[in-house]
C-alpha cells in the first residue's frame, strides 16, 4: 500500500508546466493572479467587491500558492492578448504636441506685451 506524501511544492512544477506553453508564461500568469488575489484580500473589509476571489478551496494563505493551485485546477488559463495592427499601434503612440495642443484646447498663446499693458491698467485702477 503506497501512500502519496505531500511534497513541499504542491502542485508540482511538472504539473504546472503542463498547463502552460512555457516557464515564462507560468511565472507571469502566477504573478499576475497572485497580485489580483492579494488585492482581493486587501479590499475585503472595504466592501468594494471589485476583484475576483480565489477560485479554489485551499488551506494555503499565500497568494502565489493559491494562484498556482488555480492554474493546476484549470480555473485560470493563459490567453494571448488581441493582435494590434500597425496602424492602431501608430495611432496610439502619436501624441499631439505644441501647436496641436493649443488648437485642440482652443487656447491662444498670450502676447507678453499685452500682459504688461493689462498689469498697468490694474495698477492704475487701484
Amino acid at each position: 500500500m503506497s501512500e502519496q506524501h505531500e511534497t513541499m511544492m504542491y502542485p508540482t512544477i511538472e504539473e504546472l508546466l503542463g498547463r502552460t506553453d512555457s516557464k515564462f508564461r507560468l511565472v507571469t500568469l502566477g504573478a499576475l493572479r497572485a497580485c489580483q488575489i492579494n488585492s482581493y484580500f486587501g479590499q475585503l473589509g472595504e466592501g468594494l467587491g471589485a476583484m475576483v476571489p480565489p477560485q479554489v478551496l485551499t488551506m494555503s494563505r499565500k497568494p502565489l500558492s493559491i494562484a498556482f493551485e488555480e492554474i493546476a485546477s484549470d480555473k485560470i488559463i493563459a490567453t494571448d492578448p488581441p493582435e494590434v495592427t500597425e496602424e492602431e499601434a501608430l495611432a496610439d503612440s502619436m501624441i499631439p504636441t505644441g501647436e496641436a495642443n493649443l488648437e485642440q484646447a482652443d487656447l491662444v498663446q498670450a502676447d507678453p506685451d499685452d500682459a504688461d499693458a493689462d498689469g498697468a491698467d490694474l495698477d492704475s485702477a487701484s
